[in-house]
């Protein structure tokens, strides 16, 4: 669809919210009416011209009193996935005169579609609007607007008597975009930023499906392949990530099926993408769309696909899903796509920070992954930065970023510009991950820096305000395709280790000063209540009123003969009172030492170091290297070691400021002095 179409359709929603739902509904609400009637209007300009045999089949299949299911008999007369067996279509609605006709005439209208429509209009709860529409005279004036011959809903052209085409279709995607603008729009009259949350714009939808598809192009067969994706919004990915693959298969004499696959848990999204299947004429595709939420509610459970993308939810709570688990704690998540079995049998947790859910989306994915083919399974998913690096060695996060490297999926990483979403400037990140990547690319991750790489948009759409041409989009997956003899100012490629590192803990010993003095003393006595233990202290002060040991050990030693000697035990809990009330750590005193003879650490004093797996020598090397000359006194402690990944786009691809040369700068001061010459002299003579 060409710009202009589009901006007119734009337009023309936006102008029927404005005649229609003014001083009746809050312009945040607007969407609540906009959007089913928008679907309604689109599956009634795709039956439309059909209505008449379908209302005549309808009429000879209950005259023969036949015991049949209507739905599919009438759906095969339409043609479509759908069908609708009332007496009308909407056009013969606008006539209504009568308020109370209309209404009723409405409600049979809508109740005339075929259940698979039904699910769709309840998902939009516009039922619940009819009487307040009704009330308010605007039923029908909606629909007068909606009916408009100027505009084409249908995803086929409007054609002239020569067949020529006099008003160009709206196909599935540009409906979901429009769909997204309209919100957005509403959205900002309110200061509601959740538009393009569950939406990708088309340029990176482009990009990801031939980051998908094409690497792999040579290897399609004529066969079926699966689509899927766990967080499907309005069903753009899909529809896009179809047309590409069956292009491809077409260039390389291969016909393929595809079927689709998508999980939604908002209300309406959910309800656009079945409906944009159906109108597609793929039924059986719609019921491939499902609802309710990935994490907690996999529709698709013990399922694998070929294909999968995905631009999940970030930023965003999943304490929903703890409630929809059972309301269960993070802890007690035993889920086995997100608590895995590895490295020897060991078992990690890849559940990240309550406050972000786009790794379990990773981690579903990487769950459904096929292997018994040979293409296996390839998978594109939109991530904000904090997948490249949230979370300490060990961590949810860091131990998905170690399952999918030491198990070479991760194939590529493209770095995108900022501000190519609608509701976010941030920084996003395309993963790319296959369990059957070519032998050149084992052991071996690509990053693509294409951050430099977009074309400014002649007006920001919501925060986008630039966006990827067809050119930047073959510019960046040449990068990919090219891999080593890519231009590497854009693209490098480096060994998994690169990327890994251990998590060890520097310790350093613990030193305690004893201090025996009238102050502590009498806190002591106060607090604890302890008179005997309070007996031997008290006789080791002095003349001074005060005495030190730097010696915690043996400070220790003497107690502990003392407190025998006057018939007292020194137990656990009066172990804890000399810690408490009269030690304090100084570098001066002696390492303490515990009871098994070994040097105990200061936990204030206790680092963590993370050594790269590529640091030459390992961990005892970097010990002698970088801890030793500086603190002597230090040692690993070798239990605490954790293997940890990150990936770091700075670290590769940093390009300093380049600071302006001096001549320039000592040009620019003259340019000032000649420009204020004398400026001084007036303002000094002015005040004289």
């Amino acid at each position: 669809m060409n710009t202009a179409t589009y901006n007119s359709l734009k337009a023309f929603i936006w102008g029927i919210a404005n005649d229609c739902l003014v001083d009746v509904y809050d312009v945040g609400d607007y969407r609540k009416i906009i959007l089913p009637f928008f679907v309604i209007r689109r599956f009634d300009a795709v039956l439309e011209p059909v209505h008449m045999k379908v209302v005549e089949a309808r009429d000879n299949f209950e005259k023969s009193g036949q015991a049949i299911d209507l739905d599919p008999a009438l759906c095969s007369v339409a043609g479509q996935a759908f069908v609708n067996r009332s007496n009308f279509i909407l056009k013969d609605l606008k006539s209504r005169t009568n308020r109370q006709q209309l209404k009723k005439d409405f409600i049979d209208y809508l109740n005339g579609f075929s259940q698979n429509v039904q699910e769709i209009i309840n998902k939009f709860h516009i039922r619940n609007e009819i009487d307040r529409l009704s009330e308010q005279d605007r039923l029908g004036l909606l629909i007068e607007k909606f009916v408009d011959p100027r505009y084409n809903l249908s995803n086929k052209p409007v054609l002239n008597e020569d067949g020529s085409v006099k008003i160009e279709a709206l196909d599935n995607h540009t409906m979901g975009t429009l769909f997204e603008e309209v919100i957005r729009m509403f959205n900002e009259e309110t200061n509601i930023t959740d538009a393009g949350r569950h939406f990708t714009p088309r340029d990176i939808v482009e990009l990801m499906a031939d980051l998908a598809f094409v690497p792999v192009k040579d290897g399609i067969q004529s066969t079926t392949y699966r689509i899927y994706d766990g967080a499907c919004g309005t069903g753009g990915m899909l529809t896009v990530g179809e047309q590409h693959i069956m292009e491809l298969a077409k260039e390389n004499g291969k016909k393929v099926s595809i079927n689709l696959f998508g999980q939604e848990n908002a209300d309406e999204t959910y309800a656009i993408a079945r409906a944009d299947m159906l109108v597609k004429g793929e039924g059986k595709q719609a019921d491939h769309i499902r609802f309710g939420s990935t994490i907690s509610e996999d529709q698709f459970s013990g399922e694998e696909f070929d294909f999968m993308l995905s631009n999940p939810p970030f930023g965003t709570s999943w304490k929903t899903d703890l409630k929809a688990w059972g309301d269960i704690k993070k802890e007690e998540i035993s889920d086995p796509r997100f608590i895995i079995n590895y490295d020897d049998n060991a078992e990690y947790s890849l559940l990240p920070d309550i406050g972000d859910p786009q790794m379990l989306f990773l981690a579903n994915n990487i769950s459904k992954m096929k292997s018994s083919t040979e293409l296996g399974s390839r998978i594109v998913e939109v991530h904000n930065g904090s997948s490249l690096f949230t979370g300490k060695a060990g961590s949810g996060p860091s131990n998905l970023r170690r399952y999918i490297i030491e198990k070479d999926l991760l194939e590529a990483i493209v770095a995108l510009p900022e501000n190519m979403f609608y509701n976010t400037g941030i920084g996003t990140y395309l993963w790319i991950v296959t369990n059957k990547k070519a032998d050149s690319r084992k052991g071996k991750v690509q990053l693509i820096d294409a951050t430099s790489l977009k074309s400014p948009l002649r007006k920001n759409l919501g925060d986008k305000n630039c966006e990827l041409t067809a050119e930047i989009c073959q510019k960046i997956l040449g990068f990919l395709m090219d891999y080593t003899e890519a231009d590497k100012e854009y693209s490098r490629v480096f060994d998994n280790d690169e990327f890994g590192y251990y998590s060890v803990d520097v310790l350093r010993p613990l030193r305690l000063r004893v201090d025996i003095t009238e102050e502590r003393l009498l806190m002591f006595k106060e607090q604890t209540k302890d008179d005997e233990l309070y007996g031997v202290l008290a006789a080791y002060i002095d003349e001074t009123a005060s005495r030190t040991f730097y010696d915690y050990n043996e400070f220790m030693e003497i107690l502990t003969e003392d407190s025998g000697n006057a018939g007292v035990k020194l137990n656990a809990k009066r172990w804890k009172y000399i810690r408490g009330y009269f030690s304090e750590a100084d570098e001066k005193a002696k390492p303490v030492i515990d009871k098994n003879g070994n040097l105990e650490s200061d936990k204030n004093l206790k680092d963590t170091e993370q050594i790269p797996f590529l640091y030459e020598g390992g961990i005892n090397a970097f010990y002698e290297n970088e801890i030793k000359p500086y603190v002597p006194d230090a040692w690993i402690d070798y239990q605490s070691v954790v293997k940890g990944y990150e990936l770091s786009f700075t670290k590769y691809f940093y390009k300093p400021v380049k600071m302006r040369d001096v001549e320039d700068i000592i040009n620019d001061i003259k340019e000032i002095e000649k420009s204020t010459d004398g400026l001084l002299a007036s303002i000094i003579g002015e005040t004289v």
